[in-house]
């Protein structure tokens, strides 16, 4: 075990002492001590501070603790990120930094983000499913810091931003109204509101049941989609092209396969044809349109995405129309949106809105085509500070994620260094290590790294992204059979 890991333990067990224990322990003077600091001395004096179960700690630890620590200013400013995120977490972290802040992560499961540990960043698990457990975190927390703000990531589902909005509001910080992004998080329920307000998009029905859904597909007609009115990342989505897909995908969800936060509730959708554009908004303001390509049906993974989408301007506006009428009919207007389109033959049709930042490689490139960067002013709106969104240069960005081939085990994967060090590559990411197991559930976790690649125009930024992602290469050895 590492001192670091060591160290690491310790101080989130020293946070489940009691809220007037821990603040007794830690007030000195003018002066928070770290709960390292707490240890030591303890240790050196037991029973000053820590209950029975923590007196006797082991050796490593307190070899650990043995050593000085710095006494730090009482008022730290914190921002609580709630859970983490593999593509853009570790930019928070830094951008917060940046900023003078503090951050936290408050997570139920921190190792598995790697960027934590590599970053120094503090944790504190906790279960993020459980308002009151937040709650109570985040007021021990306010014994010993400032926070400055709280928000968070979403998973597999989008319930972390209801969470963080309740928080917010409790806390009377700045974020979103709780009851619009609760309507949002059920895509049911969010389109019923878009129908209203005259939003285009394409047909879909509620089903409860196998039979249900099935009667709804033939309503609206083969192929369509199948979703679960609840979740994130392409999550159990999936084009269902004729019966036999159909009848396979809704066993799937309505098995014990897929993990439901409540009582199964699946929407059946049109399948509309048509090219994938998504709105980057923050506040009433569009900030960036993107244009998206995914890999083979029937599933919906990124495959590859463009800022600045190639739009006419009469194709912008359009977008950029729907996009506010979208927010108005919603209640949205705080903070970031990602609103995603097709653009079928009658037109743009609305596919969903998120009332949070977009995910994966989206919010660095709107940063390299547009010099905005969305976390930073994301960050300074939710402490309540003025954005700045005004465009610095105009450049074309791509991203091409890199997607697993076969479900095994990793054998290695290669040549981010070589694809790194070609001009005009802006970023080279493995999400995967060695000797990893591969396992392709059709949503984004399928992917195992990205190649981002920028420079002034369309044509040149094509070609250095397609020689950067011909030097990454990768071996999976498929699992062994029972028969094997």
């Amino acid at each position: 075990m590492s001192e670091s890991t060591v160290a690491f333990h310790v101080k989130n067990c020293l946070r489940k002492l009691d809220v007037r224990t821990r603040t007794a322990a830690v007030r000195d003077g003018n002066t928070v001590r770290t709960p390292g600091a707490i240890a030591s001395t303890t240790l050196a004096w037991p029973g000053t501070f820590l209950p029975p179960r923590l007196r006797y700690l082991p050796e490593p630890v307190q070899r650990v603790l043995s050593k000085p620590w710095r006494s730090t200013p009482l008022a730290k400013r914190a921002l609580i990120l709630v859970e983490g995120h593999r593509t853009i977490g570790h930019l928070y972290v830094k951008e917060a930094r940046r900023l003078g802040l503090y951050p936290i992560t408050l997570s139920a499961d921190p190792a598995q983000y790697a960027y934590l540990e590599a970053e120094g960043a503090e944790v504190i698990p906790v279960a993020t499913d459980n308002v009151q457990a937040l709650l109570h975190e985040c007021s021990l927390l306010r014994s010993t810091h400032e926070i400055a703000g709280i928000t968070g990531f979403s998973g597999l589902d989008e319930s972390i931003y209801v969470t963080v909005s309740e928080l917010c509001r409790h806390f009377r910080l700045p974020g979103p109204d709780p009851a619009s992004i609760d309507r949002c998080n059920d895509k049911f329920n969010q389109r019923q509101l878009l129908k209203r307000a005259g939003i285009p998009m394409p047909a879909y029905r509620l089903a409860m049941d196998a039979k249900e859904v099935e009667y709804a597909a033939a309503e609206i007609g083969l192929p369509v989609v199948l979703k679960p009115a609840e979740g994130s990342g392409s999550s159990g989505v999936r084009l269902c092209r004729d019966v036999a897909e159909l009848a396979a995908h809704t066993s799937y969800l309505l098995g014990r396969e897929h993990t439901w936060r409540s009582a199964p509730r699946i929407l059946v959708e049109e399948f509309a044809r048509g090219t994938f554009f998504s709105a980057n908004l923050m506040g009433s303001e569009v900030v960036a349109i993107g244009a998206s390509k995914f890999g083979a049906p029937p599933n919906f993974v990124f495959h590859e995405t463009i800022f600045p989408a190639p739009l006419t301007d009469e194709k912008f506006n359009r977008v950029v129309d729907l996009s506010l009428r979208c927010l108005e009919g919603l209640g949205l207007g705080w903070g970031p949106t990602n609103v995603e389109f097709r653009w079928t033959k009658q037109g743009p049709v609305v596919i969903e809105v998120n009332p949070r930042l977009a995910g994966g490689a989206s919010p660095r490139l709107v940063q390299l085509s547009s010099g905005i960067d969305l976390i930073r002013e994301h960050i300074k709106v939710v402490i309540g500070q003025e954005w700045d969104l005004r465009s610095k240069h105009s450049c074309t960005a791509i991203v091409r994620h890199l997607v697993a081939d076969s479900d095994g085990t990793l054998d290695w994967i290669s040549g981010g260094a070589r694809a790194a060090s070609i001009q005009g590559v802006a970023d080279v990411k493995f999400h995967v290590k060695p000797n990893a197991r591969i396992i392709r559930r059709g949503d984004y976790t399928d992917t195992l790294g990205h190649v981002i690649a920028a420079s002034p125009n369309l044509a040149l930024t094509q070609e250095i992204l397609q020689r950067a992602v011909d030097e990454v290469t990768w071996s999976i050895t498929p699992f062994r059979t029972d028969d094997e």
